[in-house]
């Protein structure tokens, strides 16, 4: 081959791979960089059936999902790798979400009125809790197919189905808001015919309840009388007792305007502290003995009674016509050590997964604001509308959460 073809040829690959190399880093840059789960969450926007998906690390909206129903008393849990939020809302819906692209993967209508839901330790099985027509429905996390079908009937007459919450194992507990009974079903055996174990008279009206941090223990509060009750799921045989009977015994309980909740971690080391009805305190209760070891004044009636992830902090909200204040309880000296005032009607908080931040909405001043815990500064404020509840994928490492 002669020196002139030869330098055609090379003067020929130049010219042509000039334009590929650059159209080759053009297309990278072009190519979002892979992100993980870890810092994302949802914001409940419950007037327009829309979630916000937010990154917690650097505070931001990054997207909407819309499309979601009726989102007045909607609840969030996600799959194990934090990919899939799974959206309960008041109608009845269970939506399956998927917050890296955005979009919603599967959407079933299970029920004619729902407050809330689990996912199973393993996250083969979303669990769906029911006010109509009572009951829980468990379905495929994967395909929200239905599973199982768990009526919660006594004496003929269909409950209400409140506190739902995972065990260790393919189990969930929960509670009989009208039959006054805890449940607990297993699907290891037989996921389509769940195993029940029935807890009977464990005091009127339980109206939420909560697992420690430890699975160990469920903690149902009870709205038709004073005190609760208590199950320890490590007994050979387990039994309900009923604690603290009677807390507000001698004083006429105040008019309850919000019913308070136990879902969300209020365990601080060896002591939980809870929202007591109708009355303007937090009770601290030891959980070796579950004992009352002490009392809280706080500003009014608590809704969300919530341990920073550390537990030396214990944040609350309240109920009208105290909702636009949140107080901070020091857990070393069970004291109130700030008072907040985030915005109108607070309805949730939620730390970020280590607690430098926590994230607080306020419905009706249209915010959700972004608070350092130790300096108790705002660091963000999102504008969003009508936001209520608020979920990081933090919470899919968590039992009972």
């Amino acid at each position: 081959m002669s020196s002139a073809i030869r330098g055609a040829i090379v003067t020929l690959a130049r010219r042509v791979a000039v334009p590929l190399v650059a159209s080759t880093l053009a297309a990278c840059a072009a190519t979002p960089a892979p992100v993980g789960t870890g810092d994302l969450g949802v914001v409940v926007e419950r007037a327009s059936g829309t979630v916000a998906v937010v990154n917690t690390t650097d505070p931001r909206v990054l997207g909407e999902v819309a499309g979601l129903g009726d989102l007045s008393h909607a609840s969030v849990v996600f799959s194990r790798d934090g990919l899939f939020a799974y959206v309960f809302g008041r109608d009845g819906a269970l939506t399956k979400v998927n917050v890296l692209t955005r979009r919603i993967e599967v959407r079933v209508l299970q029920a004619g009125n729902s407050i809330g839901g689990a996912i199973s330790q393993d996250g083969r099985y979303v669990a769906a809790q029911n006010y109509v027509p009572g009951g829980v429905k468990v379905f495929d996390a994967k395909t929200l197919q239905l599973v199982a079908d768990v009526p919660a009937i006594v004496d003929g007459k269909p409950s209400r189905v409140v506190g739902l919450a995972d065990l260790p194992g393919e189990r969930f507990v929960f509670s009989l808001f009208d039959a006054g009974q805890i449940w607990m079903i297993d699907l290891a055996a037989d996921p389509a015919h769940p195993k029940v174990t029935r807890f009977a008279n464990v005091g009127r009206q339980p109206y939420d309840g909560l697992v420690t941090p430890d699975g160990r223990h469920y903690v149902a509060g009870l709205f038709g009388e004073d005190g609760l009750a208590v199950l320890d799921l490590w007994d050979e045989t387990p039994h309900v007792r009923k604690v603290l009977a009677g807390y507000g015994r001698g004083e006429a309980p105040l008019p309850v305007f919000k019913m308070p909740h136990l879902r969300g971690w209020a365990i601080a080391g060896r002591h939980a502290y809870l929202p007591a009805v109708g009355r303007h305190e937090v009770l601290v209760v030891d959980t070796e003995t579950w004992e009352e070891v002490g009392r809280i004044a706080v500003a009014g009636q608590p809704v969300f009674v919530i341990a920073r992830p550390d537990g030396r902090q214990v944040w609350v909200n309240f109920a009208v016509p105290d909702y636009d204040r949140v107080q901070v309880i020091d857990t070393r000296s069970r004291r109130v050590v700030h008072t907040l005032e985030p915005g109108a009607a607070v309805l949730h908080m939620e730390f970020t997964p280590r607690g430098e931040a926590v994230w607080i909405s306020s419905r009706d001043a249209h915010h959700v604001s972004v608070i350092d815990t130790e300096r108790f500064t705002t660091l963000q404020v999102l504008d969003l509308p009508s936001p209520s509840g608020v979920f990081f994928t933090a919470r899919a490492a968590r039992i009972g959460f």
